[in-house]
């Protein structure tokens, strides 16, 4: 591997910036996973940051030593973005070795999470099923490789733009499209995993329940309501839908990549999306991947989590740019 691939050389950050985000040497446990693999970009104590081919970097990891890949992949959009897309009609195929790949890397119990939106039809007020058909095949189609849908998950991003502009908001013949789906899939089924990390406060009304007490017996949908019911338990169950929206325009990130005269990257996922997942299906001091890290969000959560985490991007100046989100990271929590 560190023959076939080149070395990206690291490049300094600008004034008032430099050093702050490379200063902390990587934990022993983390070299010993990516020793095959030339510098990274960049480094903190808990992370590796790749500039170079995904699969190519992959390749150079070892069996199962990964706990959860969570990545937002380029979407199978018409129209071709400045990171690079891939066409519907291609997309299962394109994706399908890195399915490979991340089946080898993750642990028995690991998980894939992936964030892929919808596509519309060339000219068409239809919708692409391409990321239904990649779903399949990632279940189905792969042999002992196949991976199982332990959940769907969906992204409601109430801030997202009405397109396609031709349908949505000239002829009004369909409505916004608001919603991203996101599949959980694991190696087995029964991966790490654990809803009490990722508790929710309680509404006011079940605040309510819990002190008053409530009428416990048959409803009329025919659910049975225990009495063992209304125990605080610290928190509510969250649902499959997440609800955040995408307007996040400050930070260390935006300012840092004004300062160094980068482009940002064009389509970040919120904090909020990685964070959950991670909480979720892994523990303080598991490993976590991102193959397109685009502006390394997901590094940054893992960072905050107290998780390892490697990350991946081809084109390097979104890969510079995502160094200054670490400057704002605080360590993980004790």
């Amino acid at each position: 591997m560190a023959d076939t691939m080149e070395a990206t050389p690291i490049v300094p950050l600008p004034a008032p910036f430099s050093g702050e985000a490379d200063r902390r040497p990587p934990a022993a446990r983390l070299l010993r996973i990516v020793r095959r693999l030339p510098p990274p970009l960049y480094s903190t104590s808990l992370g590796m940051a790749y500039h170079g081919d995904a699969l190519e970097v992959l390749r150079g990891l070892p069996d199962a030593s990964v706990n959860l890949v969570v990545t937002s992949p380029p979407f199978a959009l018409r129209r071709k973005k400045a990171y690079g897309n891939v066409s519907p009609d291609q997309y299962k195929g394109w994706f399908i070795d890195f399915a490979r790949e991340f089946w080898r890397l993750l642990a028995p119990d690991g998980s894939l999470v992936i964030d892929i939106g919808g596509a519309w039809t060339r000219g068409l007020p239809t919708r692409s099923l391409y990321h239904f058909k990649l779903l399949i095949a990632l279940c189905e189609e792969l042999g002992e490789q196949s991976f199982h849908l332990a959940q769907e998950f969906y992204w409601y991003n109430p801030a997202k733009l009405p397109t396609p502009a031709e349908w949505v908001t000239v002829r009004r013949i369909r409505v916004k499209d608001s919603v991203n789906t996101i599949w959980w899939l694991s190696k087995s089924p029964q991966p790490d995993a654990d809803n009490r990390r990722v508790l929710r406060p309680y509404t006011k009304s079940m605040r309510k329940l819990l002190k008053g007490g409530y009428n416990a017996g048959p409803r009329p949908s025919e659910h049975v309501i225990s009495t063992k019911w209304a125990v605080d338990r610290g928190g509510a169950i969250p649902s499959n839908l997440i609800t955040v929206a995408n307007t996040r325009s400050g930070g260390s990130y935006l300012t840092g990549c004004r300062a160094a005269d980068l482009r940002p990257h064009p389509a970040r996922f919120p904090d909020e999306l990685p964070r959950f997942f991670i909480q979720f299906l892994t523990r303080p001091g598991a490993v976590v991947l991102d193959p397109f890290a685009g502006s390394n969000v997901t590094g940054q959560e893992a960072e905050r989590l107290g998780r390892y985490w490697i990350a991946v991007e081809r084109e390097q100046e979104y890969l510079l740019g995502s160094r200054f989100r670490f400057l704002a990271v605080p360590g993980p929590p004790a």
